[in-house]
């Protein structure tokens, strides 16, 4: 139950900073790097701290293998998620990516999880989301590939993350190394390409919110993973991204189709309270 509650709050934050990201880069206040690079920023001084914090900064040689191999595809994950969330709406871009959810259950019964049958219920009605929402045809479905890719993706990064955890390094250790390499990448990346510091825009109050929500939910998602199988913790998460992307879809991108989405919004909470009782 903890896990799932730490994902719905953390699932708040994240669609905050995306928000905010994907009106700032359609506005060209600022770039995609800039907007991956910002939504990392505190995460690392998050992680880093608390591991300090308590004495819990442990990383194992034995995983550099795994680590560095995940550390691939987060930059891939990061890099192609980051478009999609530019170019798709934001309740499309938050109800696709529920495929990541069924995908990581067969990784979970693989790795030797059980589930109750309500969990099994709340899985299956979440998928029936993602099925009605195909199936719909006055929906846009702009970035809808790489929303998808990235839905996939996600279960590679998530997998790996969940092994290196479980058997080598604590959650402090590894996502502050993983966050450092990543700030590194698009750093360089924003100055040799955008020809843009991200570090500048930390001074302006809306570049400074739209990064501490995403450091929050990052927090937040990855302890979630400490009590609750990887599926769970996804469906949570994504679940409450919906609610609030339909929202924020509504009011700020003037999205349409919302009696539509209120409807797969239902089923998705309906889903989440299977998965938590």
């Amino acid at each position: 139950m903890l896990g799932v509650i730490l994902a719905t709050i953390g699932g708040l934050f994240e669609e905050a900073s995306s928000a905010i990201g994907k009106f700032e880069v359609s506005k060209h206040r600022e770039s995609v790097y800039s907007m991956a690079f910002l939504g990392m920023f505190w995460g690392v001084f998050f992680y880093l701290g608390i591991g300090i914090f308590r004495h819990s900064l442990v990383f194992s040689l034995a995983s550099l293998p795994i680590f560095l191999t995940r550390a691939v595809f987060e930059i891939i994950q990061v890099y192609v998620s980051t478009y999609a969330t530019i170019k798709s709406d934001r309740s499309t871009f938050a109800f696709v990516r529920t495929i990541t959810i069924p995908l990581l259950l067969a990784v979970d019964l693989f790795l030797g999880y059980a589930f109750k049958e309500n969990q099994i219920v709340g899985i299956t009605l979440i998928i029936g989301v993602f099925i009605l929402l195909l199936l719909n045809k006055g929906i846009k479905k702009d970035g809808m590939i790489l929303t998808v890719f990235s839905a996939v993706n996600a279960v590679i990064t998530i997998s790996l993350f969940k092994y290196d955890i479980l058997h080598y390094n604590s959650v402090e250790a590894e996502q502050t190394l993983m966050f450092a390499i990543l700030l590194s990448y698009f750093f360089g990346a924003d100055i040799m390409r955008a020809k843009e510091n991200p570090l500048r825009l930390l001074v302006k109050p809306i570049f400074f919110a739209q990064s501490a929500t995403q450091g929050i939910a990052t927090v937040l998602s990855g302890f979630a993973f400490l009590f609750a199988p990887p599926s769970v913790i996804i469906a949570a998460s994504r679940s409450s991204a919906i609610v609030w992307s339909v929202v924020s879809g509504n009011r700020i991108f003037k999205e349409d189709h919302i009696v539509l989405k209120i409807v797969l919004l239902a089923l998705c909470i309906v889903g989440i309270i299977f998965l938590a009782i």
